[in-house]
């Protein structure tokens, strides 16, 4: 790193200050200027007063990762000026509000410090405490804009769409980046030696956070009804879905809502909702956390041991127990295979970043009615809260939802009798009515023992074919689920396994590694459960080395559960602290392993 476009900064600030906004329009800024950039957003569980961060990358090859070094910290926040300044890389820079000493002891050999007094200017420029709260980001903003050589055009172009219809904000918005501008460049030298430069590199993609971009799959997807209960980092989704629907599913004529959004009083009646009202016919989901799925459980298995379809999405965070709310980690794994008591197994979609969780989005609601289950998209809080660029999103205007094995009233005459848990063709799927089609398909749904005609059972021979059929039933999806996706290269003995959000890390890293001459194969694992190509993967590779992000390396124990693999050809990397991972932690992980085997 280090060099045009090919950088990472980090600005320190507290939360509730207003900063976002400001840090935002940086970001978007450098992706008007045709460079690949993304951004991750680290702060506190409460609502203002504790340190957040937000951390920017610039690739210009389009790496996505969190970023193993930081080239140029803004410290902002005097209570964190001692982390901020042992952030920075050697050789690095650091940025402070010199409106305020720095203290002697605090600075170190081997970096360079710059002090701008944006609290003064502001004070001098600006009148009433919370303008000048607020301005005091924007001045920092135009005076990286300097140091960074982000073009000023832009900047000014994107405040104008913003306020436009707003003089007074925008006169003194313009007027703040102007004065960071103007103190930057009258005081050091700038740009700095990395910067930026004009590219024409995304024009094909868009920015977009994976809470956003579910919450626009499940719109895509036909979805009419949500139902969930407020949780980090979860609610975006359900506001997201709430605004579209406002936007695209409201009769223009009639003013009648085609949809139906509950905000449940827990997340147990939540998923109550969902289900019923998949029962009754309806796209429904719900959106929660790890949290949310532990009280979840019970009505999760009756929907598995019923067979009705429902979507469940789970945006990971720290756990267990309140765990830490705004850290991102995948430790729900085996939670969501094996959710509820009894024998159950579901099927879990993983996608990689948002542009992926659009797309998982709409299958998991055409995988809940074509199997007749409990889906999960399991997303994470650095997918779900953070900005991705990604492809610009495609639609097939062609695109019909499968609604699975559903005998309509035309179908019900035709047959002497309906059983509702009947497998005619030995996949496990049963047909299904919905409600009011006819009183032939009309079944009782029971939580407790039913036979394959839905009627009440303890009778061990009749229960044991009904779950035998469910198992049957998730044995056929794994022929029928999202395959890995590989990243491969000649001559490799080596591989890397991930999942999810791991990906961009995990790639990069591969990349690194075969620039010091390790050569290795990735395997991404898209969805649960595994198909054959997974085993064959393994066996393929010499070593093969588990990326995951959680503790218990849970991942690794479903593969030896599920697919028998011996956990000795499977060597965890393990990262589980609650930020994103970055590729050094793979790389690191993957040399010291080898390092350890005998030639």
């Amino acid at each position: 790193m280090n060099g045009v476009n090919d950088f990472a900064f980090k600005i320190g600030t507290v939360n509730g200050t207003g900063s976002a906004s400001a840090n935002g329009l940086l970001m978007q800024a450098i992706f008007r200027m045709g460079i690949p950039v993304t951004g991750k957003n680290i702060f506190p569980s409460n609502i203002q007063g504790l340190p957040t961060w937000y951390e920017i990358r610039v690739s210009k090859d389009g790496y996505t990762a969190r970023p193993s070094e930081v080239d140029l910290v803004v410290a902002l926040n005097p209570s964190t000026y001692a982390k901020d300044v042992a952030t920075v890389r050697p050789g690095g820079f650091l940025l402070y509000d010199s409106s305020w000493p720095l203290d002697p002891d605090l600075v170190r050999e081997g970096i360079t410090i710059m002090g701008i007094p944006f609290g003064r200017i502001c004070v001098e420029n600006f009148k009433g405490d919370r303008d000048r709260t607020l301005l005091r980001n924007i001045v920092y903003a135009g005076s990286l804009a300097a140091l960074l050589n982000i073009d000023m055009d832009v900047v000014s172009g994107m405040l104008s769409e913003k306020y436009g219809k707003k003089p007074k904000l925008l006169e003194s918005n313009h007027k703040a980046i102007q004065l960071g501008y103007e103190y930057a460049k009258t005081n050091f030298t700038c740009p700095l030696p990395f910067h930026l430069g004009k590219m024409d590199a995304t024009s094909e993609s868009i920015l977009i956070d994976g809470n956003t971009a579910c919450a626009l799959g499940a719109v895509y997807a036909g979805a009419t009804v949500g139902a969930w209960y407020p949780i980090t980092p979860a609610t975006a989704l359900m506001e997201q879905f709430t605004a579209f629907c406002e936007r695209f599913r409201v009769d223009k004529v009639t003013g009648e809502k085609n949809y139906a959004i509950l905000q449940a009083e827990d997340e147990l009646a939540a998923a109550g909702i969902i289900i019923g009202a998949g029962w009754a016919g309806a796209r429904s989901f719900t959106n929660t956390s790890g949290p949310g799925i532990s009280l979840m459980q019970e009505f999760i298995g009756l929907a598995y041991y019923t067979d009705i379809p429902a979507v469940f999405f789970d945006i990971q965070r720290c756990g267990p127990a309140t765990g830490m709310p705004t850290r991102t980690q995948q430790a729900d794994l085996m939670s969501l295979a094996y959710a509820s008591h009894g024998d159950t197994k579901h099927l879990v979609l993983f996608p990689c970043n948002p542009g992926e969780a659009f797309e998982m989005a709409v299958q998991s609601f055409d995988m809940a009615e074509r199997f007749q289950t409990p889906v999960f998209v399991a997303t994470d809080l650095d997918i779900g809260m953070n900005d991705w660029m990604v492809k610009r999103f495609t639609w097939d205007d062609n695109y019909r939802p499968d609604r699975g094995k559903v005998l309509h009233k035309e179908d019900l005459d035709k047959i002497q009798k309906f059983s509702r848990y009947l497998d005619v063709d030995g996949d496990g799927i049963a047909a299904r009515t919905l409600p009011g089609v006819g009183g032939k398909g009309a079944y009782f749904v029971r939580g407790s023992g039913h036979d394959k005609h839905a009627a009440y059972t303890e009778d061990s021979d009749a229960y044991q074919e009904l779950v035998d059929r469910l198992k049957r039933k998730f044995e056929h999806a794994s022929t029928v689920m999202p395959k890995p996706a590989f990243t491969l290269q000649t001559g490799s003995e080596v591989g890397l396994v991930t999942i999810g959000g791991c990906d961009a890390a995990v790639r990069e890293a591969a990349d690194r590694l075969r620039d010091q001459g390790v050569m290795v194969d990735v395997m991404r694992i898209r969805a649960f459960p595994f198909g054959q190509e997974v085993r064959e993967f393994f066996d393929s590779h010499e070593r093969n080395f588990v990326i995951e992000q959680n503790r218990d390396a849970q991942l690794r124990s479903l593969l030896a559960i599920e697919l028998g693999i011996p956990r000795d050809n499977m060597t965890s990397i393990l990262d589980y602290g609650g930020m994103p991972l970055t590729a050094k932690v793979v790389v690191d992980g993957v040399l010291r392993h080898l390092a350890q085997v005998p030639a």
